[in-house]
């Protein structure tokens, strides 16, 4: 398997973490009775996430984060693979963002400013970069 492809796996396997985090935490703070229903605003007082603490709804925000860059990712990926210009710098650039978004739940768990910034923009330009790759 191609390494770009493993990491794609192993991203897909970092997201079902994060969800299952987020999720042991929203059902502990807030109950089933919450997290089992519709989740209708308007029944509840509020969303899930207005309703968390701080740290739960950072890991909910951060799970989404990851929804988007995982498309922006796996479009590198395929294109990468598709176009046959897989190199070893692609490889690390894979790495690199699989690291970055490792990274970056704590740090954004934590609130650790401008780290987690600093953090995402290394995951979002090795994307760039990947997809720069299999335009040459």
């Amino acid at each position: 398997m191609a390494p770009e492809l493993q990491v794609l796996a192993l991203a897909g396997l970092l997201q079902a973490m994060q969800y299952a985090w987020l999720s042991v935490r929203a059902n502990r703070e807030l109950g089933f009775a919450k997290t089992l229903s519709a989740r209708d605003p308007q029944r509840l007082g509020g969303t899930l996430e207005s309703m968390a603490s701080p740290r739960t709804g950072r890991l909910y925000r951060a799970l989404n984060n990851h929804f988007e860059g995982l498309i922006l990712f796996t479009l590198a990926v395929v294109v990468l693979i598709l176009g046959d210009k897989t190199t070893g710098l692609s490889a690390l650039l894979a790495w690199t963002y699989l690291a970055a978004r490792i990274l970056y739940v704590p740090a954004y768990y934590f609130g650790l400013r401008p780290w987690r910034s600093l953090i995402w923009l290394v995951g979002f330009l090795a994307t760039i970069a990947m997809i720069g790759l299999a335009l040459v």
